[in-house]
């Protein structure tokens, strides 16, 4: 029985995450940026959270955890490297190690530099990951408290997931994003084309998470800070420079 994904809208431009296993009947939040959102939106499908994922400390992203935990007595795993700064935890975790849905397997990315011990959960058996405020269609997030050397080493692991794998970012970015990437990579037919698609889809108002790996590893400039056309432009001479460049322009864009 494949895992079910329930994504949903709250706060401003986050989006929730309820990831149920019908074998088991058990059901993790990834993340709680929004605790009425999170039960109500598990209690309309029948499903008891019993467990919490969080990527990192950020109060959208941790913040719901008390209510949470109070309503269902769930448990929460959290980033080993930020356990002082998120509550009611019951399990730390770090890169290498594995949090049980049922019997699927989530093995834990180390993707600092957003925040210093941001993680993210890939599923490979069924070929998705939640990769919190690391990664967005066609962006990252910013570097609030990490250096550009770990955060390019963080995302060069997500570029290492098999390219069929399906992203789930934590916020809806993406149309803002795009406008930056044409700038970034003005040649680029493959954005050009995603770009367009994007347009259409929020002119519908229609979500673009989740996303694929292989079209961001085409498109996104932040993931392709290793291309020597990209380098070129951007005057960074290696990967690490040519992030870094994109990173502070993308924060003035």
């Amino acid at each position: 029985m494949p895992l079910e994904v329930h994504q949903f809208a709250c706060l401003d431009d986050n989006y929730g995450y309820l990831v149920h296993d019908g074998a088991s009947g058990e059901t993790v939040c990834i993340d709680t940026p929004d605790a009425d959102a999170c039960l109500r939106e598990a209690d309309a499908r029948g499903w008891r959270i019993t467990g919490i994922w969080n990527t990192h400390w950020h109060p959208d992203h941790a913040g719901g955890n008390a209510a949470i935990k109070a309503a269902t007595h769930c448990t929460i795993t959290a980033p080993a490297a930020e356990a002082g700064r998120i509550a009611d935890i019951d399990r730390t975790v770090a890169q290498g190690d594995r949090a049980m849905l049922g019997a699927f397997a989530a093995e834990v990315i180390d993707v600092g530099g957003h925040t210093l011990g941001h993680i993210a959960y890939h599923l490979p058996e069924a070929r998705i990951a939640f990769v919190g405020d690391a990664l967005f269609a066609l962006g990252c997030g910013r570097m609030f408290e990490g250096t550009a050397p770990q955060f390019w080493a963080s995302l060069s692991r997500l570029k290492a997931l098999p390219p069929e794998t399906t992203l789930y970012c934590a916020h809806e970015y993406t149309q803002s994003n795009a406008r930056f990437a044409l700038h970034a990579d003005p040649d680029n037919a493959d954005l050009a084309a995603y770009a367009g698609e994007i347009a259409e889809k929020r002119a519908r108002d229609e979500p673009t998470v989740p996303f694929k790996l292989a079209r961001e590893l085409a498109t996104n400039p932040f993931l392709r800070a290793d291309d020597p056309a990209l380098q070129a432009r951007w005057g960074g001479g290696d990967a690490v420079a040519t992030f870094a460049a994109l990173r502070e322009a993308k924060n003035g864009f």
